[in-house]
């Protein structure tokens, strides 16, 4: 199947890096390139771009696409929670541009086989690294109920999350759970009917839970963004795109803390941290898509993008 992606928040991400013609960027989830190609075009001949994606069929696809940038582009098969090495390796002096595009691609959903969609019937898998070990086949037949039960609470905010655990385990007694309408039929049984929430498939959010599971995409967003900041040069910036509350919320909290200058309780009468302020927040409410782009692109819907920019590290209080 043919790697097409449209990039969601296009122009909005090329206006919030600040782009600077010559300049050092990362593409931390190059996907399709789409994005990508953007960048490359706004920094010139004289940029660079390294491009990093954990995905097989996504490097090969944005290796066509950015193919007349060749020699401005290094591609990484790697997780981006591999960033600060790779960055270290490439640009020692730092980067001038991060981007993070969070969560699975339309690609990747609309390939039945590689088990991400509750609406075709393919094998459990949803492996966004077609090379890792650990599938959704794994965890949904050797996980315990009570790890099963946390991992759709937590990740998917699934209510029904026990009775979904007990189900599955019960069904895989009698025979695996091989495939995503197996698994679909397992959710079906366990939420009445009536509790289903209207204009959503009964079994997203435990699809959710389970393709962050196996990715461990917010341990691996949690890990990352501290770190990245600390590789941009004094005036870089970071972009970073989510798709749902759970990873939103971190990098609101993460951003929020990384432009405090002050960790204290507030009970204390004055500052005694010697937390700085390394970045401004320069979206103070998260960007999202237009009502245009809607209509081209409806996947668009959820995605919501927050930046920072690096600054000298810096407290405002003197005590």
């Amino acid at each position: 199947m043919e790697f097409q992606h449209i990039p969601v928040l296009y122009d909005e991400v090329l206006d919030g890096l600040h782009l600077q013609e010559g300049g050092v960027y990362v593409d931390g989830t190059v996907g399709g390139g789409g994005h990508s190609s953007g960048i490359l075009k706004a920094i010139g001949p004289t940029g660079r771009l390294l491009a990093i994606d954990q995905d097989t069929n996504a490097l090969a696809a944005a290796k066509e696409r950015l193919a007349p940038y060749d020699g401005q582009v290094t591609f990484f098969h790697a997780n981006f929670v591999q960033m600060p090495e790779i960055i270290d390796a490439n640009a020692p002096d730092g980067v001038d541009g991060i981007l993070i595009d969070i969560g699975v691609s339309s690609p990747q959903i609309d390939n039945a086989q590689r088990g991400f969609s509750y609406m075709h019937d393919a094998p459990l898998d949803m492996r966004m690294n077609p090379e890792a070990e650990f599938s959704a086949y794994e965890l949904i037949n050797q996980y315990d109920e009570d790890s099963l039960e946390r991992v759709l609470r937590e990740y998917g905010e699934e209510k029904w999350s026990r009775r979904i655990a007990k189900i599955i385990v019960e069904r895989r007694s009698i025979a695996p759970i091989e495939t995503t309408f197996q698994l679909v039929d397992c959710i079906e049984r366990a939420i009445p009917k009536g509790a289903r929430e209207k204009g959503s498939h009964v079994a997203k959010r435990s699809f959710q839970a389970i393709r962050i599971e196996v990715n461990h995409e917010l341990d691996v967003l949690e890990n990352v963004l501290d770190q990245a900041v600390d590789r941009l040069k004094i005036g870089g910036r970071m972009a970073v795109i989510t798709f749902h509350s759970l990873e939103d919320r971190i990098v609101k909290q993460h951003f929020k803390y990384l432009a405090s200058d002050c960790i204290c309780p507030p009970e204390l009468p004055f500052c005694q941290c010697d937390k700085m302020a390394t970045v401004k927040i320069v979206t103070r409410k998260p960007i999202i898509a237009s009502k245009e782009e809607l209509t081209q692109n409806s996947r668009a819907g959820s995605a919501k993008l927050r930046i920072v920019e690096k600054i000298p590290a810096h407290k405002r209080r003197k005590y």
